[in-house]
């Protein structure tokens, strides 16, 4: 069985994911791993499924979704795991102020300075208070002081409050 990537965007409305999954299982297609949410408006679903078609052949059932103007990719994925340490300190970061440009561009490029890997990230804007949440994944010889150090000065750099905490693993 294949795995396969696939992206679903466009402009929201009711039914889409009962359309996509619909047609997934007519192909026998298993939904393993998925995540969703609206962005002003706009439906943007990444899902892995498991499958004996091909990407170009799930492609072709989803290609009804164009007519509502609806963007869907297929792609393969690989089964290839990349060499990981297997003692990861995981943390969630979170990072609050006003809204102005660089900010994620900032603390992404400070997790990644120290080896970290972001796994879920979620931003929102409202009444111009800038909110960024990640999880990232850093090497188990991070030192927890200094990172929480260097994010709270990169974070002061761009004007913004940052916190960092362990991720409770216990949750999922």
């Amino acid at each position: 069985m294949a795995s396969l990537a696939i992206t679903v965007l466009g402009h929201d409305r009711p039914g889409i994911i009962a359309d996509v999954t619909a047609a997934l299982a007519l192909r026998d297609a298993n939904v393993e791993d998925s995540s969703m949410t609206l962005l002003r408006g706009h439906f943007a679903w990444t899902l892995v499924v498991g499958a004996e078609a091909t990407a170009r052949e799930v492609a072709s059932d989803l290609s009804f979704l164009e007519s509502d103007g609806l963007v869907v990719s297929v792609l393969p994925v690989t089964d290839e795991a990349p060499e990981r340490d297997e003692d990861l300190q995981s943390f969630v970061v979170s990072v609050h102020g006003a809204d102005r440009v660089g900010i994620v561009a900032a603390i992404t490029g400070a997790i990644a300075s120290y080896g970290g890997n972001i796994t879920d990230l979620q931003t929102r804007l409202g009444g111009g208070l800038y909110v960024v949440v990640a999880e990232a994944d850093f090497p188990s010889y991070a030192d927890p002081e200094k990172l929480t150090a260097a994010l709270t000065a990169v974070g002061q750099s761009v004007g913004v409050d940052v916190s960092i905490k362990p991720t409770d693993m216990d949750v999922l």
